[in-house]
């Protein structure tokens, strides 16, 4: 580069199907940034369609109407060249690709050449991978003429894989590496990224444009944190992280200063609470809810997912119901109520003693007798369910299940009853991660808003006298996630320290209890590996291992 480049990354919040919508929002800015004189405007991957569209580039009336707004951009965009992403069909196959639009036209299509199959992926279900991959000769309005190495996202994540698009483009004799994604949300992600670009720049000295999708879609968060690196591999600027942000930017030419900023150190506490907040806000702004209700047991798990509510959606759009019944201590509804006041939100205690006293009597003139043991706890947890559900039919609200992921994965959780709901708030985070949060929340408020007893008390689900959880979750927790996140096995689990009875214990238990969680709410992702479209495990599963 022998000037500077004036760019601009669109790191910005598209809802998926919403065709027109998207496009107006990019003919707005387009319009905008082009009457600023800029060179460059960059958005994420698949933003016309929104993503992932799923089955619904399956419907050829779909990709054909993501077409005509491909074509109405086009004809919008003026000297600034604007790369955006949307769906190509070209009358044979579809691609994931890129729209180069400049002076009135499509100049060119870049397609996605890596299309990632796994965890939340299935790529290969709907699009043909590109056909070839070269540099893209652009001149900008400034005269100079730039070979842009446009790829799109998991074009970038090749060091294990033998085709490498970057090493294809930067051996071509690019000037200018472009990556358009749409990289879901997982902890820490932003950091691989960051050292993946910067491998790139190390390699070709050419700097990097990194522009990244943020927002919720369905169980999916999209982070943002855009990023712009010189040929120096120092960082020329960072958008922020769950934040849309329209940045504009100078590149630098070689002979150009560089002004450098730092990748920062976000806590793990951070990105979870800020990550599962947006995911909510998005939930319920793109459904078209307003409203949210939850029960409130005054443990721990409920009190989190109440603060990640009114976080996302405002004190006076949630609703948290305590329901008590004889096995409930005082101090939890205190701490319920506690929770409630400190937070603003909406409260009602609402004791179901009477209407368990009303079945167990059935249950008598029936079968001679009540209901003892599971059954009896079960039956708790199911009117607190169906109180929950008529609230939440009465009111046009969602209901917000409160299970950890810890939980779920043991079957620790009655269908139709807490599992009942819309969203499963934390059903991706762990009990001890639940905890973990309880504590930044109350530090970064500089107060307690999460009751200290609710914290520090002995977790228990009140459903029978003197319960405790039967679990050790500083020992389960992290055994669970080594299952689940890491797929490791009985011999490597045994090997770093765990109990074997255990692990076989705690593997009959996941495993037995799949038929729960394929009838959950869907939840939000902020794991390597979520329950929910990331995991797909059958319910009939006789396999053991040895």
């Amino acid at each position: 580069m022998n000037n500077d480049l004036r760019l601009v990354i669109a790191q910005v919040n598209p809802t998926v199907g919403a065709l027109q919508a998207n496009t107006e929002r990019a003919l707005n800015i387009m319009a905008e940034m082009e009457l600023a004189g800029n060179d460059l405007l960059v958005f994420p991957e698949m933003f016309v369609p929104g993503y992932p569209p799923q089955d619904l580039i399956l419907e050829k009336h779909f990709i054909l109407a993501n077409q005509k707004m491909v074509d109405m951009l086009a004809a919008a965009s003026g000297e600034m060249l604007t790369l955006i992403g949307a769906i190509h069909y070209d009358g044979i196959d579809t691609y994931n690709g890129v729209a180069v639009l400049q002076h009135g036209k499509l100049v060119h299509w870049i397609h996605k050449s890596l299309l990632p199959t796994y965890d939340v992926f299935d790529e290969w279900r709907y699009f043909k991978p590109a056909r070839d991959n070269a540099p893209v000769p652009i001149t900008f309005r400034n005269g100079e003429t730039l070979r842009l190495g446009i790829h799109i996202c998991e074009d970038l994540w090749d060091e294990n894989i033998d085709y490498k698009i970057c090493d294809i483009l930067g051996d071509s004799g690019v000037d200018l590496f472009i990556n358009l994604s749409a990289s879901p949300f997982v902890t820490n992600k932003y950091v691989e990224r960051s050292r993946l670009i910067l491998n790139k720049i190390q390699k070709y000295n050419k700097p990097f444009i990194y522009v990244n999708l943020v927002g919720g879609q369905d169980q999916l968060v999209f982070d943002g944190m855009s990023m712009v690196g010189d040929e120096n591999a120092e960082w020329v600027h960072i958008c922020p992280q769950f934040e849309e942000s329209i940045c504009e930017i100078i590149v630098p030419s070689s002979s150009g200063s560089n002004r450098t900023v730092m990748l920062p150190e976000i806590s793990k506490e951070e990105q979870v609470f800020k990550g599962l907040v947006l995911g909510v806000h998005d939930y319920f702004a793109k459904t078209g809810h307003q409203k949210a209700v939850l029960g409130l047991s005054g443990g721990i798990d409920s009190a989190v997912t109440a603060v990640i509510a009114v976080a996302a959606l405002g004190a006076d759009s949630v609703l948290g119901i305590a329901m008590p019944s004889k096995y409930s201590s005082d101090h939890s509804v205190t701490d319920a109520e506690v929770l409630a006041e400190n937070l603003g939100m909406k409260y009602l205690n609402v004791p179901i003693s009477s209407i368990f006293s009303g079945f167990q009597g059935t249950y008598v003139d029936s079968l001679g007798e009540p209901l003892k043991g599971l059954p009896e706890e079960n039956l708790q947890a199911r009117i607190r369910g169906n109180i929950l559900m008529s609230f939440s039919n009465r009111d046009g609200s969602l209901l917000l299940t409160t299970g950890n992921k810890t939980e779920i994965a043991l079957g620790y959780c009655t269908l139709y009853g807490d599992m009942s709901g819309g969203l499963a708030v934390i059903s991706d985070i762990g009990k001890r991660t639940v905890y973990r949060l309880a504590n930044y929340f109350n530090k970064i408020n500089g107060k307690e808003i999460i009751p200290e007893n609710t914290i520090t008390k002995e977790p228990s689900a009140e459903l029978r006298d003197n319960q405790v959880d039967p679990f050790d979750y500083e020992v389960v927790g992290p055994l669970i996630d080594a299952i689940i996140e890491e797929h490791s096995d009985i011999a490597s689990l045994i090997a770093r320290g765990w109990d074997e009875d255990l692990v076989r214990d705690l593997l009959q238990k996941i495993r037995l209890n799949e038929y729960k969680r394929q009838q959950m709410p869907p939840g939000i992702r902020v794991s390597s590996k979520a329950f929910g479209i990331g995991r797909r495990m059958p319910i009939v599963n006789h396999y053991r291992q040895k």
